[in-house]
């Protein structure tokens, strides 16, 4: 999901009312961004998780080309260092992160996991931010995390397996999307999020493909016959995931609003858990508690002025 908080410079009551098309934008950038991590589970069939991050990263930094060049005038060189933070946390380390956390952990429990990411926010916002905390909100933290601890503490149970690394791996990843988020609202609202996003992965796009193409790449398109699908399922990772859905997110943030768009957030677990079930990973109780608290927890603390989104 986009690391950006809105910033458009439409206020609320100025917007249109929430229309079909806003609520079928919603819908669909719902099953995208719910569909990411089987996504990225496939993918992983042919492809190292290093090869994946840096496929996916490329991609996308392909696709955004023409609003890099077009963005790239509109930044000052001290939004330099803040884009490059946005660049690494939000894009960057997640994708390697996510990536090799999924050989493990099921497509299921890293779309729950992700839901982390409002969580953190908060808590990143408050100890370096000067974000403002009620005790609402820290109940939700509490339930959020709470809702982690037990689909990673029931290993077996629940997709994660025996090693605590791997989950852990992706939660390190929402604290890197946190502190995108708190950077692009404390640094970087100035900017529109379309210029953030184009720069943010110019800034990796070249490094990520010099490093896939000091991988034995080439070798794995000529031996395994699931590189094809395996390309195609990561191709649609970045382009669709993370190129066009950032595109039409933003375009519903400003037909809306911040807090209409950040519905979001709630629907993509329970589209991971389908896409989980339909291939056939383990669904139980410990999957619906967690999510349950996972989704109370993130709705506590959003408040009715939340505008930050979270994002995979």
């Amino acid at each position: 999901m986009p690391d950006n908080s809105d910033s458009s410079n439409i206020s609320n009551a100025e917007k249109p009312s929430i229309d079909l098309t806003s609520l079928f934008i919603l819908i669909g950038l719902s099953v995208i961004w719910g569909s990411s991590f089987i996504l990225i589970k496939k993918s992983l069939i042919a492809f190292s998780p290093l090869q994946v991050a840096c496929f996916r990263i490329s991609i996308a930094g392909i696709a955004f080309l023409p609003f890099i060049l077009k963005e790239f005038k509109k930044v000052s060189k001290q939004d330099i260092k803040y884009l490059l933070i946005v660049s690494i946390g939000g894009s960057g380390v997640p994708a390697f992160l996510y990536a090799l956390g999924q050989t493990q952990v099921s497509s299921s429990v890293a779309g729950l996991l992700n839901s982390l990411t409002p969580l953190f926010t908060l808590i990143l916002g408050v100890l370096l931010f000067k974000t403002k905390i009620t005790i609402l909100k820290v109940s939700g933290v509490v339930l959020g995390l709470i809702g982690a601890a037990l689909l990673i503490t029931f290993g077996k149970d629940t997709g994660v397996g025996n090693d605590l690394f791997y989950p852990m791996l992706i939660v390190i990843a929402t604290i890197g999307y946190a502190i995108s988020v708190n950077t692009i609202g404390t640094y970087l609202s100035h900017l529109k999020p379309i210029t953030i996003s184009s720069i943010a992965f110019g800034l990796i796009t070249l490094p990520a493909f010099f490093i896939l193409m000091t991988t034995e790449i080439l070798e794995v398109f000529r031996t395994d016959d699931h590189a094809i699908p395996s390309f195609i399922y990561v191709s649609l990772l970045s382009f669709l995931g993370t190129f066009l859905a950032n595109i039409y997110f933003y375009k519903l943030v400003q037909r809306t609003n911040a807090l209409f768009a950040s519905t979001v957030s709630y629907v993509i677990p329970i589209v991971a858990i389908a896409w989980g079930y339909f291939d056939s990973e383990i669904i139980g109780i410990y999957h619906i508690i967690g999510f349950l608290l996972i989704l109370s927890g993130v709705y506590l603390t959003r408040g009715k002025k939340s505008d930050n989104v979270a994002k995979k």
